[in-house]
């Protein structure tokens, strides 16, 4: 790759040992509960035939990639604040940042999605089964996972093209794009550059897509006459649509942006709340509001 440095440390969040280790135990706690959470709506949806629609598959596979969203930030970021793993290469180091940026991809693409569902499933009720049939879901969830990793590939490229003279320190307890372009000591232009397009076409676009879906959505819940009716409506998307405000809030604020050197502290804590935090919250705000969700797992405790 033609660098000089062939290896980073990350700094994670320096501090005392015991504000180090406060940090472990919680983001240790969170990992655990986020793939129970998430490994649980996987598992109760498969049991549950009345959960075999479009929408809680589109929801398994969001649960899916939240496991490994998260399985690729946190045993890694608590060996680092621990000491025991502070240094990463740079080939490893750039294969964090293509997986985790790859999945981010994935997860926009996967919430348009289930935001179109949900406009196919209240602006077209009597229609939706023909509309979203179960080989359609498959090919848009398989387009989302394909359109994310492939989004990211050229960008992932372009980045391991970058020379490395020093320092070596990346304060982050991951590997992100904006700390390997503020270490870089060759020309970054061609890389911010592919950031903020790919930034424009991940991000945006499939913002825009959730966006239009979710006016039409409105649009057709406000002219349903009852007031039953209309709760009714809105409750089968206002999950997903709490999804969307919190995970494209921290999204944007993080690539989409003509540079990416700027703010490095203040980009690990939004990190640390998009990488860790928002894949705990996921399943429970899809659970706490889904009525569906609460009888099936009623059902599976009785059993």
């Amino acid at each position: 790759n033609g660098t000089s440095v062939e290896e980073f440390i990350l700094l994670g969040f320096p501090g005392t040992w015991q504000f180090r280790v406060s940090f472990v135990v919680v983001f240790a706690l969170m990992y655990i509960l986020t793939v129970i959470g998430n490994a649980s709506i996987i598992a109760l949806v498969w049991r549950s035939s009345n959960l075999h629609t479009p929408m809680y598959f589109f929801l398994c596979n969001l649960s899916f990639l939240e496991i490994w969203y998260t399985t690729g930030v946190i045993p890694k970021a608590i060996g680092v604040m621990l000491g025991t793993s502070q240094t990463i290469s740079f080939s490893v180091c750039i294969l964090q940042l293509f997986f985790l940026l790859s999945l981010g991809s994935t997860e926009c693409f996967l919430l348009s999605v289930m935001a179109y569902d949900r406009y196919l499933a209240i602006c077209y009720p009597l229609r939706y089964s023909s509309l979203m049939s179960s080989v359609l879901s498959a090919q848009l969830a398989l387009s989302s996972w394909l359109g994310g990793f492939l989004a990211i590939s050229l960008l992932a490229f372009l980045t391991s093209r970058l020379t490395f003279c020093g320092p070596d320190v990346i304060n982050h307890f991951l590997c992100d794009i904006d700390s390997c372009l503020a270490l870089s000591c060759s020309d970054t232009w061609p890389v911010e550059l592919a950031t903020f397009l790919v930034s424009i076409i991940v991000v945006v676009a499939s913002c825009v897509v959730t966006l239009v879906s979710y006016m039409y959505i409105i649009s057709s819940i406000l002219r349903i006459q009852s007031a039953h009716g209309r709760k009714k409506a809105f409750s089968t998307c206002s999950a997903h649509l709490s999804v969307v405000t919190i995970w494209y809030g921290s999204t944007m604020f993080l690539y989409v942006k003509p540079s990416a050197q700027n703010s490095l502290d203040l980009n690990k804590i939004v990190n640390t709340f998009n990488t860790v935090v928002t894949p705990l919250l996921n399943p429970f705000i899809y659970t706490l509001r889904n009525k569906e969700v609460k009888l099936a797992l009623g059902r599976a405790f009785q059993k």
